[in-house]
């Protein structure tokens, strides 16, 4: 019984790597004491933050405030480390690694905290003139990939990794990487170029025509996502939409609409005239069309064509969107059709007339052969048989 518990003492003094159990437990109980704590301190360091920013009219510094939340949830965390590492006897590369450690758990909170900052930051520029929401976007992504390359390269150092080295031996492999990645830099160039040109933003309605007609949602380092209208997202290459003519519907100051009405040629004057004049009346005074100051609506005959009289209608509407468009068309085509035929016109569609000459009676059996002419006067006038 003795030889028993002298192994149960000696276990429990060794432990694990010559820490005894009571030093891991104490220590397990020292971090879970932290994380308890990062609970508590994040709630009332943020609490008191909020108060701060409350008083403020910019929403930017409870944006910035938000994207700190993570970063302040590390700092118990890695005081409980460094409390663990002062009350182990630790020693050697077990004291070193530790060291090592809580130097990079700061710096990481620290980079987390920058990388967290960035976003809000750049929402104030969204809002500016100087640059737009695409440009926002890749500025922002370009910061945190700056940030977090010299966060992780600082974290090696702190563990005494050179990166130089690591550098240079990835060199020839860059070069072979350089030489099969082509397409991705003439997609990262074309980005740039559709961003500085501001060609199109998210948001804008798009179309290449005869080939894509969507909304776009977001300008990637490498392609750009669109929504089309049956919502199935489509990636297209930057390159392909840098080199090709793309019509951007979201630049719009107007919506035109410019059609043909084909009336009969029954109508007369003063029902072209009344239509007409109805027809523009009902555009300058609905609320869905607007004055364009380069270009006036009307209503007016335009020409007199195969078979009809044609009207044209030519008036613009706000830059609404593609649902609120056609229902601004509808209200007008409805309103077009009620005039037309309160007016005791109607609408035209192509016909032809065919007239048949009769000026002689045509004799058939001048087109007939002469044993099917022969056949046809004899079943016409069959012989009487005699008794």
């Amino acid at each position: 019984m003795d030889g028993l518990t002298e192994i149960i003492s000696n276990v429990w003094e060794q432990g694990l790597l010559g820490i005894g159990v009571t030093e891991i437990i104490i220590s397990a109980l020292i971090f879970i004491g932290g994380a308890i704590i990062r609970a508590f301190f994040v709630g009332r360091v943020m609490a008191q933050l909020e108060k701060l920013t409350s008083d403020t009219e910019s929403e930017i510094d409870d944006v910035l405030l938000e994207s700190l939340r993570k970063p302040l949830g590390y700092i118990p965390l890695t005081v409980a480390i460094y409390c663990i590492a002062v009350y182990l006897p630790l020693s050697g590369i077990a004291e070193l690694f530790a060291t090592n450690l809580i130097k990079a758990m700061i710096a990481f909170t620290i980079f987390t905290a920058l990388a967290n900052s960035v976003s809000p930051i750049f929402q104030a520029f969204t809002s500016s003139t100087v640059l737009t929401e695409s440009m926002t976007k890749w500025l922002e992504r370009a910061a945190k990939v700056i940030i977090w390359v010299v966060g992780i390269g600082i974290i090696f150092d702190i563990f005494g990794i050179q990166i130089g080295p690591l550098v240079a031996g990835l060199g020839l492999f860059s070069v072979a990487v350089a030489l099969g990645a082509q397409d991705f830099f003439k997609n990262l160039i074309s980005g740039l170029l559709i961003i500085g040109e501001n060609r199109f933003q998210p948001g804008d309605r798009i179309e290449v025509p005869g080939h894509l007609h969507g909304i776009v949602e977001d300008i990637g380092f490498r392609s750009t996502l669109i929504r089309m209208f049956d919502t199935a997202p489509m990636l297209v290459p930057n390159k392909d939409l840098s080199d090709v003519s793309v019509i951007n519907h979201g630049n719009m100051i107007y919506r035109r609409i410019s059609w043909s009405i084909n009336l009969t040629y029954s109508t007369t004057q003063a029902q072209l005239l009344i239509i007409c004049n109805e027809i523009s009346d009902y555009i300058a005074s609905s609320e869905d069309f607007i004055k364009n100051p380069n270009q006036e609506s009307f209503a007016r005959t335009e020409e007199l064509g195969a078979s009809s009289i044609d009207l044209r209608v030519l008036c613009y509407s706000n830059p609404v969107g593609f649902t609120d468009f056609s229902k601004i068309k509808q209200n007008l085509i409805f309103e077009i059709i009620k005039i037309v035929r309160s007016n005791g016109s109607e609408f035209a569609y192509p016909s032809r007339s065919i007239y048949i000459e009769n000026s002689e009676e045509l004799d058939p059996g001048q087109y007939l052969t002469k044993d099917l002419s022969e056949k046809i006067s004899n079943d016409s006038n069959p012989q009487q048989g005699e008794d």
